[in-house]
């Protein structure tokens, strides 16, 4: 039985990694071995920040949204409770949103929410 060299295959499984690892610093970029565990180790954190993203977006929202609602004497968790009790369905980032760049009409949500507590 003849002999495999498997050279074509192993140099595109190689060039791949390298390809993947490019940019990185030192020897991660440039020795297979190094490129090898730097690139599980990337993929990896690319998979959970991706969804660590959500959260951190979710998170600032609220602290945008509980900002803007403190000042018109109220908090947080009261303003989600009362715009629950008003059927108004809005999501977080568009409250934040309204909170930071339109005062008029986040502060009539924040009456709405105050009326139906």
């Amino acid at each position: 039985m003849p002999r495999v060299k498997r050279g074509n295959r192993r140099r595109k499984r190689r060039k791949k990694i390298l390809k993947l690892a490019k940019g990185y610093f030192g020897s991660k970029s440039k020795l297979y071995r190094p490129a090898t565990e730097q690139v599980l180790k990337s993929l990896a954190y690319a998979y959970r920040d991706r969804k660590q993203k959500k959260r951190n977006f979710r998170k600032l929202w609220i602290t945008r949204i509980n900002a803007g609602v403190r000042q018109h004497g109220l908090s947080y968790s009261r303003f989600i409770y009362g715009l629950k009790q008003a059927d108004v369905d809005i999501n977080r980032k568009m409250l934040a949103e309204l909170a930071v760049n339109d005062s008029e009409s986040f502060e009539e949500l924040v009456n709405l929410a105050k009326e139906n507590l």
